[in-house]
This record gives C-alpha cells, structure tokens and sequence, in this order.
C-alpha cells in the first residue's frame, strides 16, 4: 500500500498539504510550523495524544477514529488480562518481578496497550511513575526530551494473562530523543540503561517491545502486524559511528501457538481501519533479517522511491526497537524471546 496525498484525504478526510491540519491539532507545537523539521515531526507522532484536547482537535478535524470506538476485544476463555492492584509504592524503587515485560512507546501506543491489557488502567492517568534512578540515568540527556519533560522514565503497572505476571512499561526514554551524541569511552546510550535497569529489576523470561512503525514495500497494510525475533539497526546519522550501527540482533525462535486465535481478534476493531484496506489486517511472521524490524537513527521512512533506502532490509521501519537487541545480545543469560 502506498500512502500518498490522495490516500490521506480518502482515508483521513483531509489535504496534508493545502490547508495544513490547524496548529491546535498538534502535540508539539513545533510541528504545526509551514516549515517544521524531520526531528519536529518525529516528536509530534511520539507526543500526539488523541485523549488529549489536541487530539480530540485532530479527531473533529479529521474522519480518523481514536479510541473512543474501540470494542472490547473477545478473548478466548481463560485468556483475558486481569488487570492488577496498584503496585506497591511510588516508583521510585525498582520495578515488580514478572514472567514477561512489555514495553511500549509513544502516548498513543501507551493508551493503546494500557486498554488492552490492563482494562480500567490508562498509561497517562493512572500508571505509575517510574523515577527509580532517574537522576543519574537523566543526567546523560538532552534538555527538553521527553523524559526530562516528564521527570521520569516511564510509568508502569502490571496484570496476570493465562497465569503468567506481566509488567507493562510505557517508555519515556527513547534512542532518538533522549540524546544525539555516541557515548564515549566505553559509555552506554541512556536509553540502553532504561532497558538494562528494567530487564534485571523484573527479571522476565521474556521481553516485548511493540509499537507502530511504518511498513516497508508495498505489501503492508495499515493494521498488520510484523511478529519479529530479529532486529536490525540502520543507523547512518549521529550513531553511523556505533560499533553497532548495522548489527543485527536475532532472539530464540518464537511460539506461535496463539498468533492463528490472535489475528481472528482483530476483527473486533477493523472497521476502524482505512477504507483503501483490500483485505483484513494480518500477522506478518519475520524469518531472517530482510523481514526484520529495523531501527534507523534518523526519521526515515520507506518511499516509492526507496529515497532511504530501506527497501530489503526489513518488513517495517522505526526508531528504537534495536536497543533491545543490543541491550540482550550483551547479558549473560540470553532473553526468550527478546526483540
């Protein structure tokens, strides 16, 4: 599927182009500018925020849908998320221990995955915050990051699926905000040290990171979904000097024994999906690294033209997943499952 101009005033009910959204529709007020930067729009989509009155702009601006016309989803018996208490304490101590961690990225994505597996429980109004070394792992960012702006390093709460304890950990730390300098001498990315900090404090058997991304080729359709244990960095800006910049990162072999039951759970939601859709969102399997998630240090994104590049190196395009994959690749006891 390509996303042109045509395609978001069939699908969004608006030109992108001539007139702009108005300035109130955005969370960053920098992206509302007639000549905003790559890094101004790539904040925007980390802060858009369709609870807040920006997003509800947005929303009466535009045909898109927010959450607000989310059904709840059918699981199957048994497999629902029971959502926690209040974990204990303020979170400014580490975080609970937990079969599985989950973590997630933009505010968006935070509502997105706090409605489905923590019911009742909202990322940006009821988590927790997470401040537990915040000073010194802060110390290496950058002024105005979203981190610094929130004054901690997440939020977080926890909730019992099939048995198994899950955290669920929405990031305020991310690789393209929080700093655009390469550590030196032997240092580590703040970011890394989020990962690193909340891995060893809930001590997971497995690790997830999700999120949106921008998919790669013409295959993709909005509302797929890439299932991924291998990630890959193309890093060529402010991290091209990285040891890392072209790593890829492989985890052990994924389960699969739930992702059939899955994909028929997204039928719940699909009429929310753009009307140029051809067919219902599905499960992408990535194999090897031509079909992995791939992290690039700069805001790129797949073009009819591979203006960046991207074309073959994976099925979907963002900016942070790696980080797991180079945060695991140097532990002692191998993550399941990991990136």
């Amino acid at each position: 599927m390509i996303a042109d101009r045509e395609w978001v005033r069939r699908n969004l009910g608006f030109d992108p182009i001539a007139p702009p959204a108005p300035a109130t529709t955005f969370a960053f007020a920098k992206a509302a500018r007639e000549i905003s930067t790559p890094e101004d729009l790539q904040r925007e989509i980390i802060d858009f925020d369709s609870e807040a009155p920006a997003g509800r702009e947005f929303l009466s601006f535009t045909t898109a849908t927010g959450l607000s016309r989310f059904t709840e989803i059918p699981w199957p018996d048994g497999l629902a998320p029971k959502t926690g208490p209040r974990p204990s304490g303020t979170g400014d101590g580490p975080l609970p221990r937990a079969d599985v961690l989950v973590v997630t990225w933009t505010v968006d994505e935070g509502h997105a995955l706090s409605r489905v597996l923590t019911p009742g429980k909202d990322s940006r109004n009821d988590y927790v915050p997470y401040t537990h070394n915040f000073a010194a792992i802060s110390a290496k960012m950058r002024n105005g990051c979203p981190a610094l702006q929130a004054n901690r390093l997440g939020a977080f709460w926890t909730t019992t699926i099939d048995g198994k304890k899950v955290v669920i950990f929405k990031s305020d730390s991310h690789l393209s905000q929080d700093t655009k300098k390469l550590p030196t001498g032997g240092g580590t990315l703040p970011n890394a040290d989020v990962w690193n900090q909340i891995i060893d404090e809930v001590k997971p058997k497995l690790v997830l990171t999700t999120g949106t991304a921008g998919g790669i080729g013409p295959d993709c359709e909005v509302g797929d979904v890439v299932v991924s244990p291998v990630v890959r960095f193309d890093a060529l800006k402010w991290l091209k000097s990285a040891s890392f910049h072209q790593s890829v990162f492989t985890s052990s072999p994924m389960k699969a024994k739930f992702l059939a039951k899955a994909e028929k759970l997204f039928a719940a939601n699909a009429g929310q999906l753009p009307r140029d859709n051809t067919r219902p969102p599905k499960i992408i399997r990535a194999t090897d690294a031509a079909s992995s998630v791939l992290t690039t240090d700069f805001f790129g994104f797949d073009t009819s033209d591979n203006h960046f590049g991207l074309q073959g190196l994976g099925d979907v395009s963002e900016m942070g997943d790696a980080v797991l994959g180079l945060v695991a690749s140097q532990m002692t006891a191998p993550l399941a499952g990991g990136p």
